[in-house]
């Protein structure tokens, strides 16, 4: 059974930066395509990062691109998403999300739910000013 933990969430200061961790477990290939989507309140979830982690283009929401940057330790199955420069519409519950099967090489367009069969619990974020 498939896995992901996230973590790294709480309240940032707007102008300030975050880093989320995920922990993808119960999975033992390599290779696996990766989402980060995010729901703010009232709003539907936003796919802002999709990773295919054998290589390939990795998709950037415009609301993040440019502030975004993310890493893996393929060593132990742990991601890594940094937000920098945050304002108020970043406030949001962050989710991570995989598909071990990841039949995309390249991310052309944004991630839908509907792409990833696991989740993670999510982790919120809150930007104040």
């Amino acid at each position: 059974q498939v896995e992901l933990k996230e973590s790294g969430g709480g309240s940032v200061q707007a102008g300030g930066s975050l880093t989320l961790s995920c922990v993808v477990s119960g999975y033992t290939y390599n290779d696996y395509c990766i989402g980060w989507f995010r729901q703010a309140p009232g709003k539907e979830r936003e796919g802002i990062v999709a990773i295919a982690t054998r290589g390939g283009r990795s998709y950037y929401a415009d609301s993040v691109n440019g502030r975004v940057a993310w890493s893996r330790d393929s060593a132990t199955n742990l991601l890594i998403l940094q937000l920098r420069n945050l304002n108020s519409e970043d406030t949001a519950i962050y989710y991570c999300a995989a598909d071990p099967k990841c039949p995309v090489s390249d991310w052309l367009r944004a991630p839908t739910t509907g792409d990833f069969p696991y989740w993670g619990q999510g982790t919120q974020v809150t930007v104040s000013s």
